[in-house]
C-alpha cells in the first residue's frame, strides 16, 4: 500500500507523463510529413521513447511494461510496475480521429493502484488512484464537468462503448438481451473514458487486449467506483508473466448481475482464450 505522499508524487508524475507523450503524438502529426500506418509507427516508437526515459530517470527501480518495447522478465520480480501504452488506437491516430489515447499507469503488486488516460486530440487528462480507502479521480483540460460516479443512475436505454473495427455476432445478441444501443469508438482509453464522462453507460470486450489497454482505464473506472471484471465476473491481475488481458468489462455496481447475464446470455464465454 502506498502512503499519501507517494500516492500524490507518482500520480502527479503519471499524468505528466501521459500529457507529455500525448503532446509529442500531436506535434508529430501536426508535422504533415508521415501518414497512414507509418505516421502511426512513428507516434509509437517516438511517445515509447519519451515515457521510457522519463521512468528511467525518475523511476529506475520500478519494473516497466510497455507495447512498444520487447518484454523481459525481469518486471516480474517488482512490486512496482509502470504499465504503458504510447499509442492506444495507432489506426484512429494515423486516421487523424480523435479517440486515441496515452495511457500511463502503476501496479503494485499485481493490482492497479493508480493511472492516467490523456486523450491529446480532445485536449484532456482523466487520471485516477484506485487504491483502497485513497479513492479519487479528476480531470485536467477540455471540458471541465464532473467525471461521472458509478453510483449515477442509468437514464434511458444503456449506451454500450465497442470497437469500432471488430463487433462479432456476440455483441449485437449482448446489446438485445440488455436493450442497449451499441456506440462504436475506437482506443480502450477513450471508449472507457466515454462512461466516465456521460457519453456511454457500459464498455464490453473480449478478445485482443493487453495489460496496457487495460491498467490505466480500469484504474479510473475503479477510482470512480465503477465496476470492472473479466466477462465471467473474475478481477484481472497485473504484472502477469503473458501481459495478454483480452477481457473487459466497464459498468455500474448495479447493473453488474444484469450485465454478466446478458453476456453469458449472447454466448461471449464461448470460445475464450483467457
Amino acid at each position: 500500500m502506498l502512503d499519501p505522499a507517494t500516492i500524490e508524487r507518482d500520480l502527479a508524475f503519471a499524468i505528466a507523463a501521459a500529457r507529455d507523450a500525448g503532446d509529442r503524438g500531436l506535434a508529430l502529426r501536426a508535422l504533415e510529413r508521415w501518414e497512414g500506418k507509418t505516421l502511426g509507427d512513428v507516434c509509437d516508437q517516438a511517445c515509447d521513447g519519451l515515457l521510457h526515459g522519463l521512468l528511467a530517470g525518475r523511476y529506475p527501480d520500478d519494473g516497466v511494461l510497455s507495447e512498444e518495447t520487447v518484454d523481459t522478465p525481469e518486471r516480474l520480480a517488482k512490486s512496482r510496475v509502470w504499465i504503458v501504452d504510447p499509442l492506444d488506437g495507432t489506426k484512429e491516430y494515423a486516421q487523424l480521429r480523435d479517440d486515441w489515447a496515452v495511457h500511463v499507469a502503476l501496479a503494485v503488486d499485481g493490482r492497479c493502484v493508480l493511472g492516467a488516460v490523456a486523450l491529446p486530440s480532445q485536449g484532456k487528462v482523466l487520471y485516477g488512484v484506485a487504491q483502497a480507502g485513497a479513492e479519487r479521480a479528476g480531470s485536467e483540460g477540455g471540458d471541465q464537468g464532473a467525471l461521472i460516479s458509478g453510483a449515477s443512475p442509468q437514464e434511458g436505454r444503456p449506451r454500450i462503448a465497442v470497437s469500432r473495427s471488430h463487433t462479432p455476432e456476440w455483441v449485437d445478441r449482448f446489446a438485445a438481451a440488455v436493450e442497449g444501443d451499441l456506440v462504436p469508438a475506437g482506443s480502450a482509453g477513450h471508449k472507457a473514458g466515454m462512461l466516465l464522462t456521460g457519453d456511454a453507460d457500459m464498455y464490453v470486450h473480449k478478445i485482443g487486449l493487453k495489460e496496457w489497454d487495460t491498467c490505466a482505464p480500469e484504474t479510473i473506472a475503479r477510482s470512480l467506483g465503477w465496476h470492472v471484471c473479466r466477462l465471467d465476473g473474475s478481477e484481472h491481475v497485473y504484472n502477469q508473466a503473458d501481459p495478454r488481458n483480452h477481457e473487459l468489462v466497464m459498468c455500474r455496481p448495479a447493473a453488474r448481475d444484469a450485465v454478466l447475464a446478458a453476456l453469458e446470455q449472447s454466448g461471449a464465454l464461448e470460445d475464450r482464450k483467457v
